[in-house]
């Protein structure tokens, strides 16, 4: 067809020559529908020309491993099949890349990928010295539930808690399956201590779950570990471990939390664990009960006589906290979580001077720093005493608020742990109805306006909803059983003999 074109313009200009008087009209037709031939020639093979180019481009990117998308392959006309084997294996490599990094069951990073990740995240942290958290999770009792209730509902658990891990996390974070009902998040420009609220917020997703399981519903709990640091110190494999070492023991102080990992101040050897019996786990839940709350009477037995610590222990507050914790229904735990740190969500205020808290005009920019210390000394007290350490989080994060511009972080919404946004609200209502030295007490209909003017803006609004729902009509009253107090002698006495009291039982 090349050929042909060419040689119709030579037809034409040897009739044209052949033609006496320059009549050359036939000539001249012949040569321009030659040179009208040649020009379309030209442009067909342009085009062909980069429709070449576009497949070969396609073809090296998936000899190179990377899965490339040519669009609909009747567009290259006669290089249609060709295009069309290049988008076939295109989706096919696609699919297999697919299986070799993700997780068939839960959709989210396979175990490899999940490591690849993380070596190369700690390459780029250490070069530009930068923050990198990671979080061990486990799922609790996960056994129990395959036991009871079948591998097919242990797989859709499996399925809904990655679920809930990947749709709230970043885009920038990676969720994996590191094994079993085992996954780990990579959490890249993040501090321990964000890493720990983001922790804390999908544990309590995860609580509010829902699984169907033949004619019911089941619902479960993660533990999970925190790890994490500043550039060039971490290590993957140590890294690992210690967010590991934390997750067990989150599990280890009853499940259903989240644990930072810390250094220790010895090189004891690691302990192997063993299996103990369900009577001696019993015994040693009750022990532990009891020391929680001789924990907790000790605590308060310390603060409540100095003459200038104004975080003392609130009744009414801790009945505000329980009741709405209740009416969400969350676990008993959970609930018993938030009751301690409502009582102890001012603690910190043991470090701030008399003469700040008991200032009756405005605070100056040097006094205020020191007053907005207090939710972060708080956790510092907290974290020393083991037995009521878990509700640290909420009292370091009780003074946030809703829109982000709270204190110490600034977390915004849902980043704020749960039990930090309901103790909130129930330390402004009592703040509110009692004489403070810098502003006389408001009625109780007053401080309900004033809490719902401030949803949203300073607190969370559905539990402002949920706290009208509950006392706009009836003022909340206090319930001194909620109080912190020490153990019953009697029961301490049982304890240390067991067999007198399975006599008089």
């Amino acid at each position: 067809m090349q050929r042909g074109g060419l040689l119709l313009p030579v037809i034409g200009l040897v009739a044209f020559a052949a033609i006496p008087g320059g009549n050359s009209a036939v000539a001249i037709a012949a040569l321009a529908a030659a040179l009208g031939y040649v020009i379309a020639l030209l442009l067909a093979m342009a085009v062909v020309h980069r429709s070449t180019m576009t497949l070969a481009a396609a073809a090296a990117e998936v000899a190179s491993g990377v899965p490339t998308s040519v669009g609909d392959p009747k567009r290259f006309g006669l290089l249609a099949p060709v295009a069309g084997q290049i988008a076939d294996i295109g989706v096919a490599l696609e699919s297999a890349i697919e299986a070799a990094t993700t997780d068939k069951l839960t959709r989210v990073a396979n175990r490899p990928t999940l490591l690849a990740h993380l070596f190369a995240e700690i390459e780029r942290v250490a070069r530009y010295n930068r923050p990198l958290s990671i979080a061990f999770v486990d799922i609790d009792h996960f056994k129990a539930v395959n036991d009871n209730h079948g591998h097919e509902i242990g797989d859709r658990i499996l399925r809904g808690v990655a679920d809930v891990f990947r749709e709230h996390t970043r885009g920038s974070d990676l969720v994996g399956r590191y094994g079993g009902e085992e996954f780990v998040l990579v959490l890249p420009e993040t501090t321990v201590d964000e890493a720990t609220a983001v922790a804390e917020k999908l544990r309590l997703m995860v609580l509010k779950q829902r699984f169907t399981a033949g004619s019911g519903e089941l619902g479960v709990s993660v533990s999970i570990g925190v790890a994490g640091g500043l550039g060039p110190s971490l290590r993957v494999d140590q890294l690992l471990r210690d967010a590991d070492a934390a997750m067990y023991a989150a599990k280890s102080l009853g499940r259903n939390q989240t644990y930072v990992f810390a250094e220790t101040d010895d090189d004891s050897a690691r302990i192997a664990s063993a299996p103990i019996s369900a009577d001696g786990r019993a015994r040693a839940a009750e022990v532990g009960e009891l020391a929680r709350q001789a924990a907790e009477a000790t605590i308060a037995a310390v603060v409540s006589p100095l003459p200038h610590y104004r975080g003392k222990p609130s009744s009414l507050i801790a009945a505000i906290a329980v009741r709405m914790a209740t009416k969400m229904e969350l676990p008993p735990a959970e609930v018993e979580r938030i009751r301690v740190a409502s009582l102890l969500h001012d603690i910190g205020k043991i470090a701030v001077p008399e003469q700040i808290l008991e200032k009756p005009a405005p605070l100056t920019q040097d006094e205020w720093s020191v007053v907005v210390q207090h939710p972060r000394i708080g956790q510092v007290i907290i974290d020393q005493v083991a037995a009521v350490k878990d509700a640290g989080s909420i009292i370091l994060h009780h003074h946030e608020r809703f829109s982000g511009h709270g204190y110490p972080y600034g977390l915004r919404g849902g980043d704020i742990p749960l039990g930090a946004r309901i103790v909130a609200i129930a330390d402004a209502y009592d703040a509110m109805v009692h004489d403070r030295p810098y502003r006389r007490a408001v009625s109780h209909d007053e401080a309900i306006a004033e809490i719902r003017r401030h949803a949203t803006a300073q607190f969370d609004p559905e539990l402002v909803t949920l706290f009208c729902d509950l006392f706009a009509d009836e003022p909340p009253a206090p319930d001194p059983s909620l109080m912190l107090t020490p153990p019953e002698p009697i029961r301490a006495r049982q304890m240390e003999h067991p067999e007198h009291h399975a006599a008089s039982a």
